[in-house]
């Protein structure tokens, strides 16, 4: 385990904007919006704004504000960031396509509050780099940060995930239930059987399901079946990433612009600089059975905090989870920490102030 700064050469940011500058641009039938796909007139507009203003090194400096670590765990390198106080020991897990830096917002908040934060970067993801080895799914990432919070000597701790960590910190709670005191998600997803009988409130909040398998679910699924064909494009192209990335960032048209550009391309732009775009996509494959797969019951108590686009129906999220706490928020999205990192904040103190 060794201290780690981000200092990206300056010789790769050059190479970054003659990428940008010698960009091809695709045609776009017209008054066609965002029903084909990204809207062109959108991604123009950031791609130029990524060419012109962005700073890399205003996130760079802001990244190294914070203590960085990298070690290897299971084979595979894993960056994270370690902030320390006196109280609870809390692992903040990310999803895709985002990294550790996912929760800037929530540090110093988290901290002073007297959190002891470690949050890793998934293996494959940032700074941890390309995985190097197949497997490497929900719960192989979830016993690697069980072995990481050893190493770091936390007998005990909280979990909070969103996306792949919303289906992670359940893994590592049912791996190790007499380490994680509690669990806090949002995003998380428990799909109904087709048995139920639902109330028009939880049809209301399943109806993202349909959204997802008419619109949305194309990326994913590309993702899990042929990801390294999807690397060429990804790794060769910064405007091809950014498009990858921007479609969910904004919502698929619906909420544009609701993540600020240097907090979107903060992520893009670290993945470019790693050239893990290809194996950020290989979660999708290595971990495609958990989607839909009826786990073990975790009886870890577990807080569950929904935001409008989720489609988190409690009474089928307490099949899978021990639910003790469950807040519906009326703002915020996906990227929750990124949009009203002030909600999550409060909600995962509330939560672990009543453990």
């Amino acid at each position: 385990m060794r201290e780690f700064q981000a200092e990206v050469p300056q010789a790769e940011l050059d190479e970054l904007q003659r990428r940008l500058e010698s960009a091809r641009w695709p045609d776009q039938l017209p008054d066609v919006e965002w029903s084909y796909g990204l809207e062109r007139g959108r991604l123009k507009q950031l791609a130029e704004y990524w060419r012109t203003s962005y700073d890399w090194r205003r996130f760079e400096k802001r990244l190294n504000a914070h203590p960085q670590y990298v070690t290897e765990i299971d084979g595979q390198r894993v960056h994270f960031i370690h902030t320390k106080s006196k109280g609870t020991p809390l692992l903040l897990l990310h999803g895709w396509p985002g990294a550790a830096s996912d929760f800037l917002e929530l540090i110093e908040p988290l901290t002073e509050s007297g959190f002891n934060l470690v949050i890793p970067t998934m293996p494959g993801f940032g700074f941890s780099g390309p995985t190097t080895a197949t497997g490497w799914g929900v719960e192989r990432i979830a016993k690697a940060w069980a072995t990481l919070m050893e190493q770091l000597g936390y007998e005990q701790y909280g979990v909070h995930g969103y996306d792949w960590g919303a289906r992670i910190g359940p893994a590592l709670a049912r791996h190790a239930p007499k380490k994680v005191i509690g669990l806090h998600l949002d995003g998380f997803l428990a799909f109904p059987t087709g048995d139920e009988e639902l109330t028009d409130a939880e049809r209301q909040r399943l109806s993202g399901l349909e959204r997802w398998n008419s619109e949305r679910s194309g990326y994913a699924q590309i993702q899990a079946t042929r990801p390294q064909t999807l690397a060429y494009a990804l790794i060769d192209s910064p405007v091809g990433q950014l498009a990858w990335n921007l479609e969910w960032y904004d919502d698929y048209g619906h909420r544009v612009g609701v993540i600020g550009n240097d907090q979107i391309l903060d992520s893009v732009t670290l993945t470019w600089l790693t050239g893990t775009a290809g194996s950020q996509a290989r979660i999708y494959r290595e971990a495609q059975s958990s989607w839909t797969t009826l786990t073990t019951r975790c009886d870890v108590p577990t807080g569950l905090a929904v935001f409008p686009s989720d489609s988190t129906v409690r009474r089928l999220a307490e099949r899978e989870l021990n639910v003790v706490h469950y807040t519906e928020f009326d703002r915020g999205g996906h990227f929750a920490a990124l949009e009203v990192p002030e909600l999550v904040i409060e909600d995962l103190q509330a939560f672990f102030r009543n453990l």
